[in-house]
């Protein structure tokens, strides 16, 4: 795969999101150590924020999952209410993890190594 091509960022990384109250966890978590650097390095709280700005989230801060290989990020005010107050189709914000995971980024270099690995390649 050409390390200049743009791809979804969920070609390095996989990711989960849920709710509490009027806030959402978005946990990114890269497939292998390389693709974790590169989310250390790529993306920043700054980053999702901009992401989601027509989400209006007031704050994004992200904290180091490194056990998991990954990044969990907090969206201040995201849910517009939360689950019980909310109109908004996904009020518990179970698809950000997916929305995020379609935002396109580029991999300046080292982009095989940092893709899923395949079960023969795990074995």
């Amino acid at each position: 795969m050409s390390s200049s091509a743009h791809v979804p960022l969920s070609t390095i990384a996989h990711g989960r999101s849920g709710d509490k109250g009027n806030l959402a966890n978005v946990a990114i978590l890269a497939y292998t150590r390389t693709g974790c650097n590169w989310l250390q390095q790529h993306l920043t709280a700054e980053v999702v924020q901009s992401y989601f700005a027509n989400l209006n989230p007031r704050q994004v801060v992200r904290y180091k999952a490194a056990n998991v290989l990954g990044f969990n990020f907090v969206l201040y005010d995201i849910l517009a209410g939360g689950a019980s107050r909310s109109l908004r189709v996904d009020s518990q914000g179970k698809t950000l993890a997916l929305a995020l995971l379609h935002m396109d980024i580029q991999p300046v270099e080292h982009l095989d190594e940092m893709l899923r690995p395949t079960s023969k390649e795990m074995s």
